[in-house]
């Protein structure tokens, strides 16, 4: 199993984002700084981190955009309409909508700085790269 947590320095804020840009539901709240958001094939944990406090390693949590090698790809039916539909909810298009080999793909980050992806893959999907 794969949980997905993602840190946010406003809970509430991160809540409504992540419902209206992707359709996904309050499922259980654990105290004031912790809810689990569904809809995805993986649950979504939202976790209030204060900003400058220390996560893994040393480094400080800053909510700037940030580069990870880790990030999020949702995959959707229509990559234009949930660009659009993020976009309303408060993402940041990096990289709109464009044609890859597997399909079509946009780039983003959410309001508190983390990237993900919105692909809509062709019949071949990754195959398609080989």
């Amino acid at each position: 199993m794969i949980l997905l947590n993602i840190d946010v320095p406003d809970l509430a804020a991160a809540e409504r984002f992540y419902m209206e840009a992707f359709g996904l539901t309050v499922g259980r709240r654990f105290g004031a700084d912790f809810v689990e958001i569904l809809g995805w094939p993986v649950p979504l944990y939202l976790l209030r981190k204060e900003p400058g406090t220390i996560g893994a390693g040393s480094q400080a949590r800053s909510y700037d955009r940030h580069w990870t090698p880790i990030h999020i790809d949702v995959v959707v039916a229509d990559v234009d309409a949930a660009t659009a539909r993020a976009a309303r909810a408060g993402a940041r298009v990096e990289h709109g909508p464009q044609d890859v080999a597997f399909g079509r793909i946009a780039r983003l980050a959410d309001p508190f700085g983390n990237g993900f992806c919105l692909i809509e893959f062709s019949a071949r999907r990754y195959d398609a790269l080989t």
